[in-house]
């Protein structure tokens, strides 16, 4: 028996023109409430792939979370265990460490989605800021957390 496939919801045209909007004001330094372009090597490629992406903080500590699942940048992180944040001509290198207890990623997704909620609950399947702690670790698997650690 097959196991289901991993939960991934594939961007449209119109997401595709968005990321490419703000990937662009974040190369040159705005930031839309909070974003940043997230630099990653491609697993097969190589070559660093970009998109923008939306950091969050919680008690001094930075995570990235992916709203639409296991996308690429996602397989893309867990092979190369980490990658650069940029704004500007500010550039963070960073190593990464995956969350994998659903409780702790609850606690991300909660203030994740306090933060960004605006713009990604339409990924989380009617999971919000203000479900039940059941819902929100329900949800984790669909949506992986990464702990950032800035290295320079």
């Amino acid at each position: 028996m097959n196991a289901p496939k991993p939960y991934y919801v594939k961007a449209g045209r119109l997401d595709v023109l968005f990321n490419a909007l703000v990937g662009k004001l974040a190369r040159l330094g705005m930031s839309l409430a909070g974003t940043a372009e997230l630099s990653v090597r491609g697993r097969t490629s190589g070559t660093m792939q970009r998109i923008p992406v939306n950091p969050y903080h919680q008690d001094g500590t930075r995570y990235l979370v992916s709203a639409r699942g296991h996308s690429q940048w996602v397989r893309n992180m867990r092979a190369a265990g980490g990658g650069e944040l940029r704004l500007g001509r500010t550039v963070h290198a960073f190593t990464v460490t995956e969350l994998t207890d659903p409780a702790e990623q609850a606690v991300i997704l909660r203030g994740y989605l306090k933060k960004w909620g605006w713009e990604v609950n339409r990924f989380f399947d009617g999971v919000t800021a203000k479900s039940s702690e059941s819902e929100l670790r329900a949800a984790a698997p669909d949506h992986p957390v990464f702990r950032i650690t800035v290295t320079s």
